[in-house]
């Protein structure tokens, strides 16, 4: 697994160890289910979802239970949803799609989302993503997102079956894209807490299941081909298996 200098700083994983990983595609550090919730709990989506780098499908459990029809997708066969997809290349189109791209990729993510998203895309990027002339003329400018919602508490990427100790050293922010929205970008924070709140729901996918539904009353209302149905072993864990791809 590759690493850097700091790679077990002060316990915990450093978010860069997470990047360099996505270079090679073999590893993949899934995205704690309490950075998805803070999403789903401040942004509305209406229609289909398409997780286009599903990884294991953690960010996929959450996002059912917003009600919505999940899809999945990844480059690589991790155990779950469609594997072999290469979303830069694709041209399938979807309702809404969220997903936290790998970090080489995010400029062409955005370019994809804007072709394929017919309602909004919502990115988990690093806070810096702001930054970059480059970016300013090929993105902002032509593209500026409708709000880029700040965490207040640090993400931290652990690899999967990893014991979580320690906090993350970058910021990061869901980058939420509205087509039926203009005007200029509204920068907002998630309150404190949701850590806390969702810390015992990155286990396994049926204890995120169980756990959730004591907190979070929605969730008892899950998308279509993620309330049931059969499952699959992946990693050890029993993983709900992802709704048939469209396209």
């Amino acid at each position: 697994m590759p690493t850097d200098a700091s790679y077990n700083l002060n316990g915990g994983f450093k978010p860069t160890t997470k990047r360099s990983a996505d270079l090679d595609g073999l590893d993949f550090y899934p995205t704690p289910a309490w950075a998805t919730y803070a999403l789903i709990e401040n942004e509305r989506f209406e229609g289909d979802i398409w997780e286009c780098a599903c990884g294991d499908g953690s960010m996929t459990e959450v996002l059912g239970r917003t009600g919505m029809r999940v899809v999945s997708s990844d480059l690589y066969d991790r155990g779950f949803g469609e594997p072999d997809h290469d979303f830069l290349t694709s041209n399938r189109r979807a309702a809404n799609i969220i997903t936290n791209p790998p970090f080489h990729s995010a400029e062409g993510f955005v370019a994809q989302c804007v072709k394929l998203a017919e309602a909004k895309f919502a990115l988990l990027l690093r806070l810096a993503f702001l930054e970059g002339a480059n970016r300013t003329r090929t993105i902002f400018h032509k593209h500026p997102p409708a709000r880029v919602w700040v965490f207040s508490e640090r993400i931290t990427f652990y690899p999967k079956g990893a014991k979580i100790a320690g906090s993350g050293t970058t910021a990061y922010a869901w980058f939420i894209w509205d087509k039926a929205r203009s005007g200029p970008t509204e920068l907002k924070w998630f309150r404190p807490g949701y850590k806390a709140q969702y810390r015992d729901f990155a286990t396994s996918s049926r204890d995120l299941t169980a756990a959730a539904d004591q907190v979070w009353p929605r969730a008892r209302t899950a998308a279509p081909g993620l309330s049931s149905g059969p499952h699959r072993k992946s990693a050890g864990h029993a993983v709900r298996s992802a709704p048939t791809p469209y396209g």
